[in-house]
């Protein structure tokens, strides 16, 4: 397998990963919990979605023959708190992921050796997918963080639980000692 091929697999499975802990998170909340906010200045988890979504419908939808910021995108919109359901949420959320990584998943190793334009300025094709992988990343690490702190001691972990990382990593030795 050539070192292009390798990325392609890798940025495939972290993006998978990212969204299966977005999706994770968002399982474990009802339609009013998605949509607190601390403040009028924060988002609530569904705008964040819908954010999310709207990135990456716009980005991803003719990635490598378009600008990745659409004149059918309105990025304003995407901040108000307007997706009136848990079902409406995860549709949007869906949405977006399955326009992205479809995209993603058509890349082929000559397409990383390209450029896209995002709002008129030239990325390389890699820098383009590592800048959402950044972006995609910070947005549903709130997610998470937002979720934890409404649902308190109601939360159940996406990762190792508090106090129990010794076992984990002895588990993982032994099992990848197999």
């Amino acid at each position: 397998m050539t070192v292009a091929q390798t990325y392609l697999n890798v940025v495939q499975k972290r993006f998978r990963s990212i969204k299966e802990q977005g999706d994770k998170t968002l399982s474990q909340l009802d339609n009013e919990q998605l949509h607190w906010a601390f403040n009028e200045e924060s988002n609530s988890i569904a705008v964040i979605v819908k954010h999310v979504s709207g990135n990456m419908i716009s980005r991803w939808t003719d990635f490598l023959t378009t600008d990745g910021e659409k004149a059918t995108r309105n990025r304003d919109d995407e901040f108000s708190d307007s997706l009136q359901s848990k079902e409406a949420v995860m549709t949007v959320w869906e949405k977006g992921w399955q326009v992205f990584l479809n995209a993603l998943q058509e890349l082929t190793e000559a397409d990383l050796q390209g450029f896209v334009t995002i709002r008129g300025e030239q990325h390389s094709v890699i820098d383009a997918i590592e800048r959402q992988m950044s972006h995609y990343s910070l947005h549903v690490g709130q997610i998470v963080y937002i979720a934890k702190q409404i649902k308190g001691s109601e939360w159940q972990t996406l990762s190792i639980p508090k106090g129990q990382s010794q076992a984990f990593t002895e588990s993982m030795v032994k099992k990848h000692k197999q």
